[in-house]
């Protein structure tokens, strides 16, 4: 049998595991196991555990619980409501009022929880009731949520960009500086095009909000100080050499514990939840990252990743071309995989490819963030659009409708970084000389 039909077997045999619901680290290991003894001579429980214990036994990991734990930390506390209190008289005169809140709202829990299904569903929880009693449409409520909970995969710190760092064997703290600029630039986006709904459709949004004098302003943003004084501490650390990402994920975690204490949220209950929270989810993700590296070695004994590297070559593509078969790719396995599973099944296979191409893998990091962030509103199985059925009990079509603009801003935000690389090259750069 061929390279070729070993790798469509394999496929096959992944597709049937992943579709009979069995967990996705056991479907990568089992494909491993079926490609390594039915066609390589190589031994199987040899090849297993040096990959096993090499995937989880790397030091960059470490600082994945610890955010994990944070975020925990911080979903528990007060969060959410001193958002909403701090950000509202700021907005509620800008054109589409309210609804920057969930921009802004979902951009802020999205850098200390790392997570696009915890950013939706906690901010959700606070904003959807309180939108819908005001009277804006449910259509740009959902949307503005669900195409803004995304950032939680791109605002470092990032639990996505930590599982690419490994996997790509890339600084863990230029991927985060990489991600600052996007993030700022999908923000931007996101409110620009909520301004300019609302321009071109006056009628459909409430009246303005009652003006606030500006020393009440200001008085209302002090609710907002802790938590973004614990997010500048964090990333501050790391992009000014203090501390290492490890280090700085433990400084967030001693900071959240202090703020849900100070706040009167920490006691035994939030304390032991939110720990076995980030045991279960730091497992998770570790179990599927041993998967995908035990499944990354069989491919390599087969030969089917060379293989297939050799026939994208052979077709000569440009460097957009192989952009945007990679986009397609991606937007279909992010319709049946969650972000993390994309990122550690398809490294391996694309990474050759992209170097090839002579694409920088930092760059490349952020980019396939951002694709990554549009599959989780990409119907039939998105992850946020599912989150937010929900918190409103819609139908998943009309939510997959209300998000479709967003999704295409998402779009959008992926063309500029194709044509200005330098949104997600520069910072890093920067930093790397300035040291």
């Amino acid at each position: 049998m061929g390279v070729t039909e070993i790798g469509l077997l394999l496929l096959f045999v992944l597709l049937l595991l992943l579709g009979s619901g069995l967990w996705v680290a056991l479907a990568l290991m089992g494909v491993a196991v079926i490609g390594i003894g039915f066609f390589t001579g190589a031994p199987t429980g040899l090849v297993m555990g040096n990959s096993l214990w090499s995937s989880i036994s790397s030091w960059s990991l470490a600082a994945l619980p610890m955010f994990i734990w944070m975020g925990e930390i911080l979903f528990r506390s007060r969060l959410s409501e001193d958002m909403y209190a701090g950000l509202a008289p700021w907005l509620g005169r800008l054109p589409g009022r309210l609804l920057h809140v969930n921009v802004l709202g979902c951009s802020v829990f999205a850098a200390v929880s790392g997570s696009s299904a915890a950013t939706a569903a906690t901010v959700g929880r606070m904003s959807i009731p309180e939108l819908k009693r005001r009277g804006y449409p449910d259509n740009m409520v959902i949307g503005t949520l669900a195409g803004s909970a995304t950032l939680g995969l791109l605002i470092p710190p990032s639990i996505i960009l930590i599982v690419y760092g490994v996997s790509a064997e890339v600084s863990i703290a230029r991927l985060f500086m990489a991600g600052i600029l996007p993030g700022l630039m999908l923000i931007a986006l996101l409110m620009g095009y909520v301004i300019i709904w609302s321009l071109l459709n006056p009628s459909r949004q409430p009246p303005p909000e009652p003006a606030v004098p500006f020393r009440q302003k200001l008085w209302a943003s002090r609710r907002l100080l802790p938590v973004v004084g614990l997010i500048v501490a964090v990333i501050g650390s790391i992009y000014t050499g203090v501390a290492t990402p490890n280090e700085a994920a433990a400084l967030g975690v001693v900071g959240a514990l202090l703020l849900s204490l100070f706040s009167g949220t920490l006691n035994l209950r939030n304390f032991v939840e939110g720990l076995l929270g980030a045991t279960r989810t730091s497992c998770m993700i570790c179990f599927i990252l041993a998967g995908a590296a035990f499944l990354t070695t069989a491919m390599g004994y087969t030969g089917i990743p060379r293989e297939l590297a050799g026939w994208i070559g052979q077709m000569d593509l440009s460097v957009y071309w192989l952009l945007f078969a990679l986009v397609v790719f991606f937007v279909i396995m992010g319709c049946f995989l969650d972000g993390i599973s994309v990122v550690v099944l398809t490294t391996s296979v694309v990474l050759p490819m992209v170097q090839a191409a002579g694409l920088d893998l930092i760059w490349f990091g952020i980019f396939l963030v951002i694709v990554v962030e549009m599959s989780q509103i990409t119907p039939p199985v998105g992850f946020n659009l599912f989150v937010i059925q929900g918190l409103t009990g819609k139908n998943i079509l009309q939510i997959a409708w209300a998000s479709f603009p967003f999704f295409l801003v998402l779009c959008l935000a992926a063309v500029l970084i194709v044509i200005f690389p330098e949104i997600a090259t520069w910072l890093p750069e920067t930093m790397s000389q300035r040291r």
